[in-house]
């Protein structure tokens, strides 16, 4: 299979198996069925169109999802992922059997509206940061066995992803710390960071969650953190956050995070504290899907 990159093929190809069994299960497409061996042989060519504006994003799966779907079918990509598409604009074209292409025309656009969707709410946040340092991060909430995909998207409205997993970074959360006693949170994180160098692999990064500047001070000290996550901070929090982390001459070696809560209409607020990364769960648990038809054009 040629997909982008960070899509793992084998766990694509259980997806689309997946797919193919949730619609046709042992039986197949009844609606077809009934249609003569003419029809379904017959050629049919499709526009692949967004009914509203927005950010594109799953036309590169296309390809792979017909051959193992609808592998007599072809397809013309007009618009390439990461493109800005209007309303009745074609994206793509696809010629084949009609049986074929219709039989898999539902699979086809629920994964192609649901990463455009999440492409295009990605710009929106993207768009709203701009003009300051900080960077769109998604986060592990996503949809259970779409996270590549998701995480693609993502990318594709311009932002950025944070861990893949939990195999891959360090990020101890306030639940890792839950029972430190107050002035012991320093201590206790250079102990767990003590232990890396016995980790299977070296992590990407370390990130260490705060919700309070009490905690946030303590953590300044410790050698070894890459990124400090600021929970549910305040912007007169975060903006204190950042002066001491720079008063330290940490600028540079220790970045800030904000999480919780950021929405469209705080997001630029919170970009222009200046912090270095905004995480935003809502990018994958919350994006409505880019409705997009697929039509007869011929």
């Amino acid at each position: 299979m040629s997909l982008p990159d960070g899509i793992n093929p084998d766990r694509f190809a259980r997806l689309i198996e997946l797919a193919r069994a949730e619609d046709f299960a042992d039986v197949g497409d009844l609606t077809m069925a009934l249609m003569s061996p003419e029809q379904r042989a017959a050629t049919g060519v499709w526009s692949m169109a967004p009914r509203k504006n927005g950010r594109l994003c799953g036309n590169a799966l296309l390809p792979t999802l017909l051959t193992e779907l609808a592998p007599a079918a072809r397809v013309e990509l007009v618009r390439a992922d990461g493109a800005d598409v209007g309303a009745g604009e074609t994206v793509a074209r696809i010629t084949g059997p009609v049986g074929e292409v219709l039989s898999a025309e539902r699979i086809l656009l629920n994964f192609v509206q649901r990463l455009s969707g999440i492409a295009t709410l990605t710009q929106q946040f993207v768009r709203a940061a701009a003009g300051t340092e900080a960077k769109i991060l998604d986060t592990r909430k996503t949809t259970p066995g779409l996270r590549d995909l998701e995480r693609y998207a993502v990318r594709m409205g311009g932002g950025c992803n944070h861990r893949d997993g939990l195999y891959d970074a360090v990020l101890i959360k306030d639940n890792h710390l839950a029972g430190t006693k107050s002035g012991r949170l320093a201590y206790y994180v250079f102990e767990m960071l003590n232990g890396i160098g016995q980790l299977p692999v070296r992590p990407r990064f370390v990130e260490v969650e705060v919700d309070s500047l009490d905690q946030f001070r303590e953590l300044l000290v410790v050698v070894g953190i890459d990124v400090i996550l600021l929970d549910n901070f305040d912007l007169p929090g975060m903006r204190e956050a950042v002066r001491m982390r720079d008063s330290m001459g940490l600028r540079g070696r220790v970045a800030l995070e904000a999480s919780g809560g950021v929405t469209l209409e705080t997001v630029g607020a919170i970009a222009g504290t200046g912090v270095e990364r905004i995480a935003v769960g809502a990018l994958t648990h919350s994006a409505p899907v880019l409705d997009i038809g697929l039509d007869s054009a011929g």
